[in-house]
């Protein structure tokens, strides 16, 4: 049985209007519940930050989108249609994978193209290979949503059932390496199946398995644009919890929350007005700095972080996909740079993301926007991190290195285009709350992983605050957060908001 908030419910306060909030908060609303989320920031979105200037649109935060109908119903909770809200466009080629040889692969979304593409480059064997992977992927994923990812977990009892059992018989608590290795001679399609272990904060030489199933997102399942950007994502979430009756309070900050006894009864804000609450959900990156009496774990491991280049160039970049992996020729080597020694990768592999492309509404005519994105270490010297380098004096010598790199790649005339620029280092995201510097919060170890990684339903603290958030169940990327909203929403309405 799982543990749900005793007593009334009936007032919810959401702390935090990011996409955990906002879905938590529709959830809560078409159960009935009287609903106010207060924001910090100006606007809705969180991490799904939005930056406008000279006519082009950046999205600071996400820039892969997948599982859409996680959105979707969310919205349904209270009586909504995503199509009534947001235009949503599936990309062709979901990605494309640019190696250090100078070869690349189109990966996408219908399997037989992608087969047909990874026979020219690769082979018939290697084609035949991955038709037998995508259907080993997408077993591996439905194994794991019920039992990972999609409910609530209290204790490791909760994993026990047949589903454990099969994805231990599958190799799911192996090396991912390992696992990749066995299905693919080619080092290029190794590469690809398995560097998405960065998005669990961990090498793939120390990730288990089982994280092959992030592929399934989005190499698997397909990715979308949302029209607008990603950040129009939350926009179109809170306008619909607005209309459905929740009240959105933002440039608001809070203080404290006011316990008597075990419960929150208040939450105070920064101005001194007292919000009374039966529930409250915390949404923040560092729940015990605003949850009285929460305990984080003893010994917690951060992923690594980001140097995040975002840029609108005045020019047609012509030849580009909407998403690039631009692989380097190191690959091993980096992840020990990133986890292990502290250092940011000599040899880069980047992911790109040119949305205008997709969508001329982001960019004036002749111009793209692009997201630059390459791994670096945190600022926590027990996950691997460097608290000792000096952003502020590397940040723009490692944005200088970034841009050459794309240019020798093949991104030519980027950087002298360029007309509208933001930058963001580990230290911008340490100042935003985020603990160790990296917005990807809590690595996915095993030992942080289910039931191991922090409930939604905290055991210390009051009995009403639940959590939501990358560094809460089920984890880390968009499509978890979302589903981190309603299982906190299941702990305070007890019934699954389905």
């Amino acid at each position: 049985m799982v543990r749900t908030v005793p007593g009334r419910t009936d007032r919810v306060v959401v702390v935090g209007a990011g996409l955990a909030g906002l879905s938590a908060a529709l959830r809560l609303r078409g159960a009935g519940r009287e609903v106010t989320v207060v924001e910090r920031a100006a606007g809705p979105g969180g991490r799904a930050g939005r930056i406008e200037e000279r006519g082009y649109a950046l999205d600071t935060g996400p820039s892969v989108f997948t599982a859409p109908e996680l959105v979707a119903d969310t919205l349904a909770a209270v009586g909504e249609k995503l199509e009534d809200r947001l235009t949503m466009v599936p990309l062709e080629t979901t990605y494309r994978a640019q190696f250090a040889d100078g070869s690349h692969l189109d990966v996408h979304a219908d399997p037989d193209a992608f087969a047909a593409e990874v026979a020219a480059l690769c082979g018939p064997a290697e084609a035949a290979a991955l038709r037998r992977y995508l259907a080993d992927l997408a077993e591996l994923y439905r194994l794991q949503l019920g039992t990972f990812i999609d409910r609530n977990l209290d204790t490791p009892l909760d994993l026990l059932g047949p589903e454990l059992v099969q994805l231990a018989r599958r190799g799911g608590f192996g090396r991912l390496s390992r696992h990749v290795e066995r299905h693919f001679a080619d080092d290029r399609l190794r590469r690809l199946f398995s560097f998405q272990a960065l998005y669990a904060g961990v090498s793939p030489y120390r990730a288990i398995a089982a994280y092959a199933v992030i592929a399934q997102l989005d190499i698997g399942a397909g990715v979308w644009h949302p029209v607008g950007g990603i950040g129009a994502v939350p926009r179109a979430m809170a306008a619909a919890a607005a209309d459905a009756g929740v009240t959105l309070r933002y440039a608001t900050g809070v203080r404290e929350l006011e316990c008597t006894g075990r419960r929150v009864t208040g939450v105070l804000l920064d101005d001194g007005e007292r919000l009374p609450a039966d529930a409250v959900v915390v949404t923040v990156d560092r729940p015990e700095t605003l949850v009285p009496g929460f305990r984080r774990l003893r010994r917690p491991v951060y992923s690594p972080s980001c140097v995040a280049v975002h840029v609108g160039v005045r020019d047609e970049l012509a030849g580009q996909a909407h998403h690039t992996i631009s692989f380097g020729a190191a690959w091993r080597e980096v992840f020990d740079e990133l986890t292990r020694d502290g250092r940011p990768m000599t040899d880069p592999s980047l992911l790109v993301s040119m949305p205008s492309l997709t969508d001329r509404s982001l960019a004036p005519a002749g111009g793209q926007v692009l997201s630059i994105v390459a791994p670096t270490p945190n600022l926590d010297p027990r996950s691997g991190g460097n608290p000792g380098l000096d952003w502020p004096a590397l940040g723009p010598r490692y944005r200088d290195e970034v841009l050459a790199t794309l240019e020798a790649r093949g991104w030519t005339g980027l950087t002298g285009a360029i007309e509208v620029e933001h930058v963001d280092t580990p230290l911008t995201w340490a100042q935003q709350g985020m603990a160790a510097g990296t917005p990807f919060a809590l690595a996915h170890t095993f030992g942080q992983t289910g039931p191991f990684r922090t409930p939604t339903l905290p055991r210390r603290g009051p009995e009403n605050v639940v959590l939501a958030g990358s560094s809460v169940q089920p984890g880390v990327g968009v499509p978890m957060v979302v589903i981190s909203g309603r299982l906190a929403a299941e702990r305070i309405t007890g019934v699954p908001a389905r």
